[in-house]
């Protein structure tokens, strides 16, 4: 298979969707490679490098979509490559369908083969192409939370951790999930007081064994959450539904009662946000205020250090990849895990999720693939 690894346009993204290890490995497996010029410059990466482990450079996106059967990307494809996807190409990435109706249209008009690393799952249940990149952002949040915590930034003038005689932040993180739990050990581990909300008994007796003494987790409710942000310095959103757009759980009038220059991080923010008032930002321009507290909605937070997110995605994608090059999308949709990362195909939507968000027809994937055969 011709596998193309196009260079990321979105706003202040300098990660890449595959090293030139990742290449060397599609290569061993009898692939051809594109890669797209400076693909891999803002993560570390030459296109030297691609050419020593295998690649062909190829100096723009509008030739690697016409020559590769399957094309790949870290974030979605932007409004300027709309045309330029072949029906039936497999684009593998992250989508976030259920958070972009112009996207999710965009691709069914397409006829693409859209394969979401973020749907994807293992047979326990857990999603281990999203993993790399939430931990990378869980920690993100506490470091973001931290910064903008200075006066300098517009917060409250509060060192996370507090010094001795003088009280650390408080911090509120939602969802004790992967994002939630490494935000939680970041802000611990800076010294700050951490309640960790989640709605799983089970997750939070886990978590009561394995946090450190400064983190308290809490069955999150409503009630307990509009007393919790009351007193927070920091609320850092950590929610995940799996493949749905988020709920809305920090609603505008619970933000009245924060405290003026309290820091809110979103990193649901791909998945619409659990925030009522969040908007997506950039790395570019990060924060805003809303009645004094200030949001930090960066919608592509691993972008802020793309060497790490760049080594840590391929780690997880690459043996996918190698998967569905080998056997192609039909044969590949048998792989129960991998099946799941299937949302649009052929026009159709075939992703429960993502069709109830837009209130779309939804198309089991074995039916498209009986329908091919």
């Amino acid at each position: 298979m011709i596998v193309g690894i196009l260079k990321e346009i979105k706003t202040e993204e300098n990660r890449v969707c595959m090293t030139p290890a990742g290449v060397e490995v599609m290569k061993s497996n009898g692939h051809q490679v594109l890669v797209e010029a400076t693909a891999g410059v803002g993560s570390g990466f030459s296109d030297a490098e691609y050419v020593q482990a295998g690649a062909e450079i190829v100096a723009t996106a509008a030739e690697v979509y016409a020559r590769a059967e399957m094309v790949m990307h870290v974030k979605e494809p932007q409004p300027v490559e709309f045309e330029m996807i072949r029906p039936g190409q497999i684009v593998f990435t992250y989508f976030h369908f259920a958070a972009g109706e112009e996207l999710t249209r965009a691709m069914m008009a397409r006829g693409a083969i859209c394969i979401t690393y973020e749907t994807i799952t293992n047979p326990d249940g857990s999603l281990p192409l999203l993993t790399p990149m939430s931990e990378v952002a869980g920690r993100m949040a506490a470091q973001e939370a931290a910064k903008y915590l200075e006066r300098a930034q517009g917060g409250r003038g509060i060192l996370m951790g507090g010094v001795p005689g003088v009280a650390p932040a408080k911090v509120v993180v939602i969802g004790g999930g992967v994002v939630g739990t490494h935000a939680a050990q970041m802000a611990c581990g800076l010294g700050a007081q951490v309640y960790l909300l989640d709605m799983n008994l089970d997750r939070l007796r886990h978590l009561a064994e394995v946090m450190p003494k400064n983190c308290t987790p809490l069955m999150s409710s409503p009630a307990t959450l509009r007393q919790l942000v009351q007193k927070a310095d920091v609320v850092i959103g950590a929610v995940l539904v799996h493949g749905a757009k988020a709920p809305k759980l920090v609603t505008r009038e619970m933000l009245k009662t924060m405290k003026p220059g309290a820091v809110m991080v979103d990193v649901a923010i791909d998945q619409g946000g659990c925030f009522e008032t969040s908007r997506p930002t950039t790395h570019r321009e990060p924060t805003y205020e809303v009645d004094g507290v200030i949001h930090y909605c960066v919608s592509n937070m691993p972008g802020g250090v793309p060497l790490t997110s760049t080594m840590a995605l391929t780690n997880a994608t690459l043996p996918y990849a190698v998967k569905i090059a080998n056997q192609g999308w039909k044969k590949v949709a048998a792989d129960a895990g991998i099946r799941e990362g299937f949302n649009v195909v052929n026009g159709a939507v075939c992703y429960e999720g993502v069709a109830e968000a837009f209130g779309l027809d939804y198309v089991p994937i074995e039916e498209l693939v009986k329908e091919e055969a």
